[in-house]
């Protein structure tokens, strides 16, 4: 097993994205997509400026391909949805339809430009093959939590870490286990007023 850390640059409920009881990591960090196993922990870490602290931690528990995670009814609901008002609809992060041609259509959606296709992040997400999927997650958002002392090294600028010694990793798997699990905050970029974040 190993533990990932990164830093969650935007937090706005996309990428992760921890709606309708599954945390999934679909978009931004295809290193860390293309690298994991189940059963690895990811840890995202909130940027220098905003503290260093635990945006969220998912245990993987599936790998599945993008045509799978679309296709999955499981994950219709991270489909984005904008004829709806609320923002968990418009933060789905299930957005690459499959063609034909076993190219991807991108939809709207925060990483689009618009109706239209962003090529830059289309060719940068892909670039990850894999969803990663957790049932088993901790998503702290606007109530990141701080760091002890014995986690200090999840800290990290703007790659990823994923070397860490046996005593990190415990010291990360019994801070995370005392932790109430699911979605505890909105995102850390999220509408005042919208309380949808609560609805799923």
């Amino acid at each position: 097993m190993k533990l990932h850390s990164y830093v969650v640059t935007d937090d706005t409920g996309f990428s992760p994205n921890p709606f309708w009881g599954y945390c999934t990591l679909a978009n931004c960090k295809p290193a860390i997509r293309r690298s994991a196993h189940a059963g690895d922990w990811i840890a995202g870490i909130s940027p220098k400026s905003n503290g260093n602290k635990l945006i969220y931690a998912m245990r993987v528990d599936e790998i599945i391909s993008y045509i799978e995670y679309y296709e999955d009814s499981r994950f219709t609901a991270k489909i984005p949805d904008y004829d709806k008002g609320t923002v968990v609809y418009k933060c789905g992060d299930n957005i690459y339809k499959p063609l034909s041609n076993e190219n991807f259509l991108q939809l709207q959606s925060m990483h689009s430009n618009g109706v239209n296709e962003n090529p830059d992040t289309k060719i940068h997400d892909l670039g990850g093959k894999n969803v990663l999927i957790s049932k088993n997650f901790y998503y702290f958002g606007q109530k990141a939590l701080n760091l002890p002392e014995t986690l200090e090294e999840l800290k990290v600028g703007r790659a990823h870490k994923n070397k860490f010694s046996p005593d990190v990793v415990s010291a990360f798997l019994d801070f995370i286990g005392r932790q109430t699990r699911g979605v505890n905050a909105p995102p850390s970029s999220w509408p005042l007023n919208d309380d949808s974040w609560k609805l799923v």
